[in-house]
């Protein structure tokens, strides 16, 4: 289970999300509004569980906020959180209860809603969403939930690849799931052929993708890949290449060594291993 507590403002949302310990996974701030929603999901979906595809359900996410009114709390009710609405005058008292300063802040409000949740949520009240209109947003809320979740692995998993085999990409590319991300990815897919890309192609690329002065970031992501294939020339998958050069400069594989062609009687034949 991941427990959730989520202090709203007029215009921006502070959350915090802790595992089934307490132990504090993430904090962050997030706008009202789609993209705070969305961002909301995305950071729930980082730290989920790998899917095994034998059937297993789905873990539950719990969050506790101090109101159930409004498109951020209908959302998060739709998407199929248990969202439990907490009294203010509750929070209040716990915050009191374990903070000896009894300050307020909205980093501390998240986290004690969140502890309210996984501590004490059955004597709070659980969000209903039975309306129509409910329904209506659930099925939208939760298409878009799962395409956030979903997007949200393939990046990790394109992370830890780069990370192995083209780090230099993870220093090139602000946003692995930006438009002008992917469309050099798609043009340079490694770091050998993302050397050679000249700086032409690097702002078409970025122009294409509708990228703010192509012209400068083209300059920057150049740079980097090219210093990034530079140390890899010393390491790693350059010591490979050097093995490549040195072959091309006439060193013989072992196991081709007696493939040679012999003359005899004036006709070319392979010697064979048995010979």
């Amino acid at each position: 289970m991941l427990f959730v507590g989520d202090d709203w403002a007029e215009d921006h949302h502070d959350v915090e999300i802790v595992d089934e310990t307490g132990r504090t996974l993430a904090r962050r701030r997030f706008p009202e509004g789609l993209d705070g929603i969305t961002r909301l999901h995305a950071l729930i979906g980082e730290h989920l569980p790998e899917p095994s595809g034998r059937g297993e359900s789905v873990p539950e996410v719990v969050v506790g906020i101090e109101t159930e009114r409004g498109p951020w709390a209908a959302a998060l009710v739709a998407a199929g959180y248990r969202v439990f609405a907490i009294n203010p005058m509750s929070s209040a008292r716990y915050r009191e209860r374990h903070s000896t300063s009894g300050a307020k802040s909205d980093a501390g409000d998240a986290h004690i809603l969140a502890e309210i949740v996984r501590l004490d949520r059955a004597h709070h009240r659980q969000v209903a969403g039975d309306s129509a209109l409910a329904e209506a947003v659930k099925l939208a809320a939760r298409t878009h939930q799962s395409l956030v979740w979903d997007r949200t692995r393939q990046i990790l998993r394109l992370r830890s690849a780069l990370r192995e085999f083209f780090p230099a990409a993870l220093k090139a590319f602000d946003e692995l799931d930006a438009l002008d991300s992917l469309q050099l990815l798609r043009l340079a897919p490694d770091p050998d052929t993302a050397a050679r890309l000249t700086r032409r192609q690097l702002v078409a690329a970025l122009a294409k993708a509708q990228r703010r002065a192509p012209e400068a970031g083209a300059d920057r992501i150049q740079a980097i890949l090219r210093a990034g294939e530079a140390a890899a020339s010393t390491t790693g998958a350059g010591g490979v290449r050097r093995d490549r050069d040195r072959a091309g400069r006439g060193h013989r594989h072992p196991e081709r060594a007696d493939r040679r062609p012999r003359r005899g009687g004036g006709r070319a034949f392979w010697s064979s291993p048995g010979r």
